[in-house]
């Protein structure tokens, strides 16, 4: 008997085209020769896919790191597509958009709910807005915020949009709450075969902005004595998952994330988790921007503000910032910086560390 995930659906069609499993070979190899410089990373992930090997090798984004290789088994692939149609309420001939690079998990997997679920993918270049232009709607898509944020106007085409890969910024939570559709921050990582978790971003304020993550089925969660999240999900990975995101754990199923353990800034003995200073930082702050310690001979590390912008004045924004209620003195960034442009990781996020060496 051929694996299960040695098959696509019916109903599945890619730009308007269905394929059989045993013609994903011919595509993909059609995609790296002649595709767009975005479809070979496509193509190459279809001649992987379809090939006899049960596991295969992608890359983790490298947002906190250098990227690392690891092995995926494609059941848990499989598995986690199921997932994401049940706990979305997908349905096959349902449309969605592919607008993420196939480079990533999490453009891999859009392409595999497609073939798992029966939807009819859409593939388009991606970019920062890739709903420019667009004249169709959609019942299903995932982007990052930055592609949510440029893409506001034309949001309400999608019916459900998954939004993950980086932290979302208060002012874009404040945009999504009384939006028609259904919105959902998801959790997760390349580990995890993408999102673990997910909550609904759009509804009542109370109910949307401060709600924990709630896990997907079949999931339970823990924390180590670090207060990082553990994940166990024997139908993604064999082994538990154990995450260097701090966490408070309201049940084994929900949580609310901190940051990461990996950025904590020990300035005079305080500790200061990057993650939350940020958000109350975005209240005040339009352009992308992050927090880190430097080096400081009296303090150990010394809270800085790195801004993309060269239109800001330093001085102003830092009393801006000061002014700024709920914000406490330790998180005060010492002082601002502002860059012409950050580095970025092959997905898009913001590459702290090599931002960082640009000071």
């Amino acid at each position: 008997m051929n694996p299960i995930w040695r098959k696509t659906h019916s109903d599945f069609r890619f730009n308007g085209v269905h394929y059989e499993f045993d013609e994903l070979q011919e595509v993909g190899y059609s995609l790296v020769k002649e595709g767009e410089s975005y479809e070979i990373a496509i193509g190459e992930f279809l001649l992987d896919w379809s090939t006899d090997k049960e596991t295969l090798e992608v890359f983790t984004s490298g947002s906190t790191g250098k990227p690392k290789k690891i092995k995926l088994n494609k059941l848990h692939m499989v598995n986690s597509a199921i997932a994401t149609g049940k706990y979305f309420g997908l349905s096959s001939k349902d449309s969605a958009l592919m607008c993420l690079p196939c480079s990533g998990i999490a453009g891999k997997m859009m392409l595999m709910r497609a073939m798992v679920l029966g939807l009819e993918l859409k593939s388009v270049e991606p970019s920062s807005n890739p709903m420019f232009g667009a004249t169709t709607n959609f019942d299903f898509a995932a982007m990052v915020p930055l592609q949510a944020e440029n893409s506001l106007k034309q949001l309400s085409q999608i019916k459900t949009l998954i939004i993950g890969g980086a932290p979302i910024s208060m002012s874009l939570k404040e945009s999504l709450i009384t939006f028609p559709n259904a919105v959902f921050e998801t959790y997760g990582m390349t580990e995890t075969v993408t999102h673990i978790a997910a909550k609904r971003l759009n509804g009542s304020k109370n109910d949307t902005i401060n709600n924990p993550f709630e896990a997907l089925p079949n999931i339970t969660l823990s924390k180590d004595n670090r207060d990082c999240l553990v994940i166990k999900a024997p139908k993604l990975s064999d082994e538990e998952v154990i995450t260097n995101d701090i966490v408070n754990l309201a049940t084994e199923t929900s949580f609310e994330w901190l940051g990461r353990f990996d950025s904590i800034i020990n300035s005079g003995g305080i500790k200061l988790i990057p993650e939350q200073i940020e958000r109350k930082l975005s209240t005040v702050i339009d352009a992308r921007f992050f927090v880190a310690g430097l080096p400081d001979a009296s303090l150990g590390q010394k809270l800085v503000l790195l801004v993309e912008s060269v239109d800001i004045s330093s001085e102003e924004l830092l009393a801006k910032i000061k002014d700024l209620k709920g914000l406490d003195k330790y998180e005060t960034p010492k002082e601002v910086f502002a860059l012409k442009q950050f580095f970025e990781t092959k997905s898009g996020k913001i590459h702290r560390s090599q931002t960082i060496k640009l000071l």
